[in-house]
């Protein structure tokens, strides 16, 4: 409750700490949290612009806010944990390094997941799998997963619970989203395409390439997915067929690099992380499904380029926490 309590406590200003048409202020508001490994920092950050919380981090490619404020955040690649914001106090912990079955084995975790149950989702790559723990750290499940050449950096990034029990999860290397049975068999998977470009190393605005980040499955049975180092969000059918898509150089005086995290509000807006994208260009962007810039922000003072996951907490002064995404 204690982030609730800070979100009432503060003065909802109308104050642009964002990107504006013109240099103009704009009505619309947003208090959101965002964790940025570069500056190494986690924060809260209010609708005036003001920083209401804030908690040193390392490597980090997941980040949720609990229905009861607290926050499930990693502070390096081996441990997650479950902190009360404001305090700083930890309430639950992971760490896969101290775990004696993990004893020698290179892992690195770039997902997880607080389940409807209590129990929490964590994603092990090295040794290429997924674990439920209980509350008291116990794994009662394990889904193996399918990768070509396992790699603690890149066999996964992003990977989600859906309702159905099964997982989806993002492939980095393989460039593939796929969804698991909790068997660890294939129920579906879509193939990022390159869409006939060559790939191009590095991170920023001129690297190329399908290096998946993440996928989230709408209500009506569509995937959208942030392709990652394709510079674009495709919303794709089950039989794979493209039906929307964002691609690199679609919004105006906007350049998309490196797309992370996504998330869907309930008007149906898409957040889009733009990692890797240098300082000429905002680290969020909220879009319209008719591809107009809703919201923007770009901070290179408290955040810099390696701004890869973010939750909008409140759209004007409203919470959406909690709050369906709207189908399309």
């Amino acid at each position: 409750m204690l982030l609730r309590t800070l979100i009432t406590g503060i003065l909802w200003l109308n104050v642009c700490v964002l990107i504006c048409p013109a240099g103009q202020p704009s009505a619309e508001t947003r208090q959101f949290i965002a964790a940025d490994s570069s500056k190494q920092k986690v924060a809260l950050i209010a609708a005036d612009g003001q920083t209401i919380w804030q908690h040193r981090i390392g490597p980090l490619h997941d980040l949720h806010v609990l229905p009861d404020g607290h926050v499930l955040m990693q502070l390096n690649w081996t441990e997650v944990v479950e902190i009360v914001p404001g305090t700083g106090e930890i309430v639950w912990r992971y760490d896969a390094a101290k775990q004696p079955a993990n004893q020698g084995v290179r892992i690195e975790i770039h997902a997880f997941q607080r389940l409807p149950d209590g129990a929490t989702m964590v994603a092990e790559s090295g040794p290429a799998r997924l674990i439920e723990l209980t509350p008291d750290l116990q794994v009662r499940r394990t889904i193996p997963l399918q990768v070509v050449k396992p790699d603690p950096h890149h066999d996964t990034r992003l990977v989600r619970h859906l309702a159905s029990g099964n997982y989806l999860v993002c492939h980095e290397t393989e460039g593939l989203v796929r969804e698991y049975r909790p068997d660890g068999t294939t129920a579906w998977e879509y193939q990022v395409p390159l869409f006939g470009r060559e790939r191009r190393p590095g991170h920023g605005v001129d690297a190329f390439g399908n290096q998946v980040f993440s996928a989230l499955r709408l209500p009506g049975g569509n995937t959208l997915i942030g392709t990652g180092n394709g510079h674009s969000v495709l919303e794709v059918t089950p039989a794979g067929q493209v039906v929307w898509s964002l691609h690199q150089n679609d919004l105006p005086g906007i350049q998309l690099a490196w797309v992370t995290s996504l998330q869907v509000l309930p008007s149906g807006n898409l957040l889009i992380n733009n990692c890797h994208a240098g300082p000429d260009n905002p680290q969020l962007i909220e879009v319209s499904r008719d591809k107009k810039v809703v919201w923007s922000f770009r901070d290179f003072e408290r955040f810099g380029d390696s701004l890869t996951n973010s939750v909008i907490l409140q759209v004007n002064g409203k919470s959406v926490l909690g709050a369906p995404p709207a189908s399309k």
